[in-house]
């Protein structure tokens, strides 16, 4: 069977192709999950030379963190692990602080300090710094590139997490949608397709995630997945239980499903049904309260500013988007794969979608303040960054709806192409499109009719006799009216032509009117009116039951896609949900990413965060300088390898605009870090060649932000003082 109308799995598609691509580009660039906590404070410090070794290892973070038995690991230059491996829990009414035993006698060098933990929101975190007894030394440390929360373990994590999101968004909103704006549409089978899908996605996705956990906040390594030692950590950590949780949630909600579309749709009576409506308006929203709370128990919602305040916004904010994305998704399945929908449904969704709108705003401001709290960390962090793109994203996506609404104040109610029920409608053309279920139901009207026409052989035969034959009728022009033929043995099929069909309608009648010419020739007058009736072929009733099936669907398309308005809403309605898979793909990223208060309040109470700072990265700068004298004017380039704490080679060459080098006659450097008090310590470098200044063995005595000033002289009475800020270590 040709399609008549455009179908959900074309339109549709294709923008979700693109959509997907973008969805797959921001997952992919996104960084690793940053943490609600954060490395604030440490004893030794990064970067610090003791003069004894000392006798443990304390780290002290912004939040509450979970810690394991090797959260925190001290190597020693070899790469040997000198802790005692007992985790010693040090935290006293606000100070979070955690510490590890070091063994006696170690002699002096470099010492590596790698911890990892679990933020109270659910994220891991890590870092790794370096201490030094006596002097610094070489060390054969290497710690792995991968980041917490990284690898192909933090990628099925991370789709994980969209998908719960996702399958969240369809089924609440979806019976929300049936519910609240379009009870008849429990009746209709695309719409309950996708509402099972929508809790099908959420129960597989949390599945995932729970499997995924211990490899996500520990190894890394995905064959951990069905580790069963890893999976009972899991269960006895918050996450662990609200994941449990809504798995549990999830079961109540199967029967939330099974009753709306199924006892739901067979209520008759009124009363009986506005009360079964009252139960499960009641029912399903305390569960879809409950699965939401799952998010807002273990998530940002629940760590922080506020929390008893921050986790009901959370949970009304979770419902929001479910409402109006979810609710947006089963407008588009009916007004594609439905015969009809009433205005009046499209019309209490617009009021349901705009009251949706107002939570969000209100709950959207809240948690903006609290995870954000000042203008420069709503565009200097990456969670400001991500949240301005939502905030755009979620205004366009109100603008497209005021275009739908005025389609929707445009639209009319389609009268009905039959007598028949609507519910019925929906589910033969929905069957027609999968297969030969919605003619299955006409096979044995079809076989019925077939065998009246056999026994009815023998009549007309004898009235054949007496009457002579009909002229031949002249053939019916095709108007695009439906037609009745009859083939004078009882059997009668109606088909529908349109002339100038460019939607494939045609070509359906066309088998349709094939089949009829068919079953007319087979059914012929016979001469012989004592023949017995031929047996009737199954197989030959179920085709012309499709057919009959295939035109019927065509012709209530045809009829549907004949309405502009309603065209326009589709398309309308189709941009919004492709915008709203960005949307939803923009928020699980922003939920896995450090808010932006957090971030600027650990850059205030600690220079360095507790970053890796064993690899060597050499510092390289270029200061511009003018004393204002002749040749007075250039840029110096400082390297300082390999930057970072200890001893370093500094190298300077002054260039010339041009970039040449220029010989000037003096050079001083100095180094500062004012946040501890320490400098300026100057260095004086010495003259290798024409432009070229040189030093070994410049000491950085810890880690931190650290001012380099250059003082240039160019001549006798010229000279200038340039300065950068550097973070070194």
């Amino acid at each position: 069977m040709t399609a008549t109308a455009p179908r959900l799995g074309t339109a549709l598609v294709r923008l979700l192709l693109v959509t997907a691509a973008l969805l797959g580009a921001l997952l992919a660039g996104a960084a690793p999950a940053s943490a609600h906590a954060a490395l604030t404070g440490s004893d030794p410090q990064d970067g610090a030379v003791v003069a004894t070794a000392p006798k443990d290892v304390t780290l002290t973070f912004s939040e509450q963190v979970a810690m394991s038995a090797d959260s925190i690991r001290v190597l020693d230059p070899s790469s040997k692990r000198i802790d005692t491996g007992e985790i010693r829990d040090l935290c006293s009414g606000s100070v979070v602080k955690y510490g590890v035993g070091l063994r006696s006698g170690l002699p002096e060098g470099t010492y590596t300090v790698a911890w990892h933990a679990v933020s109270a929101d659910s994220h891991p975190i890590a870092g790794a710094f370096t201490f030094s007894i006596g002097a610094p030394s070489t060390t054969t440390v290497a710690l792995p590139d991968q980041t917490a929360g990284g690898g192909p373990v933090g990628v099925l994590y991370g789709i994980a997490r969209y998908l719960s999101y996702a399958g969240f968004t369809l089924l609440v909103g979806g019976g929300a949608f049936v519910l609240a704006c379009w009870p008849r549409g429990a009746a209709v089978r695309p719409v309950q397709r996708l509402v099972v899908r929508g809790w099908l996605t959420l129960t597989a996705a949390t599945l995932a995630m729970l499997l995924l956990r211990s490899p996500y906040t520990g190894s890394g390594e995905l064959a951990d997945v069905f580790d069963l030692a890893g999976l009972k950590a899991v269960l006895e950590t918050k996450t662990g239980a609200a994941l449990i949780s809504r798995l549990m949630l999830l079961g109540a909600a199967a029967l939330f499903v099974a009753v709306l579309f199924g006892a739901y749709t067979k209520r008759t009576d009124e009363k009986e049904k506005k009360d079964l409506t009252f139960g499960l308006a009641i029912g399903g929203s305390v569960v879809a309260a409950g699965i939401a709370g799952t998010w807002a128990l273990a998530e940002h919602a629940s760590t922080g500013l506020q929390p008893a305040v921050a986790m009901p916004v959370d949970i009304l904010h979770l419902l929001a988007v479910a409402a109006w994305l979810g609710g947006l998704t089963t407008l588009l399945v009916a007004l594609y794969r439905a015969p009809r929908i009433e205005r009046a449904a499209v019309e209490r969704f617009s009021r349901l979608a705009f009251g949706s709108v107002l939570v969000l705003t209100a709950t959207g401001i809240y948690q903006t303040w609290r995870q954000v709290g000042s203008w420069s960390a709503l565009t200097g962090t990456a969670y400001g960054q991500l949240l301005l793109v939502k905030i755009g994203l979620v205004a366009v996506l109100v603008g497209i709806a005021w275009i739908s609404r005025r389609w929707t104040q445009r639209l009319g109610d389609p009268a009905p192409h039959d007598t028949g029920d609507a519910t019925a409608e929906a589910d033969g053309s929905d069957r027609s499109e999968d297969g030969s279920d919605g003619s299955d139901r006409e096979t044995s009207a079809a076989t019925t009719e077939l065998g009246e026409g056999n026994e009815a052989r023998a009549g007309q035969g004898e009235a054949e006799q007496e009457a002579p034959a009909p002229a031949t009728a002249k053939p019916a022009r095709d108007t695009g009216a439906d037609t009745s033929t009859s083939t004078g043995t009882g059997t009668s099929t109606s088909t529908s032509t349109s002339t100038g069909d460019a939607d494939g309608t045609h070509g359906a009648d066309g088998d349709a009117e094939a089949g009829t010419a068919e079953a007319a020739q087979g059914a012929g007058p016979r001469d012989d009116a004592d023949e017995p009736p031929t047996a009737v072929d199954p197989e030959r009733a179920a085709q012309l039951a499709r057919q009959r099936t295939a035109v019927a669907t065509a012709t209530r398309k045809r009829d549907r896609d004949a309405d502009p308005e309603r065209a326009g809403l589709r398309r309308s309605v189709l941009t919004e949900a492709a915008i709203a898979v960005v949307l939803l793909a923009v928020t699980t990223v922003l939920t896995s990413t450090e808010p932006g208060r957090t971030e600027e309040e650990a850059g205030r109470t600690q220079p360095t965060s507790g970053a890796a700072a064993v690899p060597d990265r050499p510092v390289d700068i270029r200061l511009p300088f003018d004393t204002g004298g002749v040749d007075g004017n250039g840029t110096v380039r400082l390297t300082l390898d390999p930057g970072r704490t200890g001893a370093n080679d500094l190298h300077i060459f002054v260039e010339r605009p041009n970039g040449r080098l220029l010989d000037v006659p003096e050079i001083k450097v100095a180094f500062t870090l004012k946040e501890k008090n320490v400098g300026p310590l100057p260095v004086l470098p010495d003259r290798i060649q024409t432009g070229h200044w040189s030093a070994t063995g410049v000491q950085i005595p810890m880690a931190g932000a650290w001012q380099i000033q250059v003082t240039v002289r160019t001549s006798d009475i010229d000279q200038t003082t340039i300065d950068k800020n550097v973070k070194i270590g």
